[in-house]
């Protein structure tokens, strides 16, 4: 293993891998998110969105693009019990997100994200309304989590 190691330290410096953030703020991943304008997005899950989505991008002083986000919430119910009442549902938030060029819209980036949770149905409606709402915040979060995710490596890559 000891002959092993100086090897694979030099295969893994041959790599090509960069952290996303290197450079810092002058990085090309946080200049990118600097210069994005959130549209409004409807509904409090679209508020839910936009709120985490400007929480971890930069604030933009002269925004450069424009990012749409659509979102699709669905909640199926599944497991039945014995009286024909669902004992689980999946809610599913999909977001459709294109980021715009301001002044030519020229569409730079157009695809989806999507996160899913399971809550369980009690015989509490108050505990089930309050499942539900848990999980929109939870899967808000993982959803602006997942844009601003593609958004830096995007802006990382087009840098190198």
């Amino acid at each position: 293993m000891r002959i092993l190691a100086p090897f694979l330290l030099l295969l893994l410096a041959a790599c090509s891998l960069q952290p996303v953030y290197s450079g810092g703020n002058t990085g090309g991943a946080q200049t990118t998110l600097g210069a994005i304008e959130v549209s409004p997005i409807p509904e409090k899950t679209g508020f839910l969105v936009r709120d985490r989505l400007l929480q971890r991008m930069p604030a933009s002083e002269v925004a450069r693009y424009r990012l749409d986000v659509v979102l699709d919430d669905d909640i199926i119910g599944f497991g039945v019990r014995g009286d024909n009442s669902i004992i689980r549902e999946r809610r599913t938030l999909r977001a459709r997100y294109r980021l715009v060029e301001i002044g030519t819209d020229k569409v730079l980036l157009d695809t989806t994200a999507v996160a899913d949770a399971g809550i369980d149905v009690v015989s509490s409606e108050y505990a089930v309304v309050a499942a539900e709402a848990t999980a929109v915040e939870r899967l808000s979060r993982d959803i602006a989590d997942q844009i601003v995710a593609r958004l830096a490596l995007m802006g990382s890559t087009a840098t190198r």
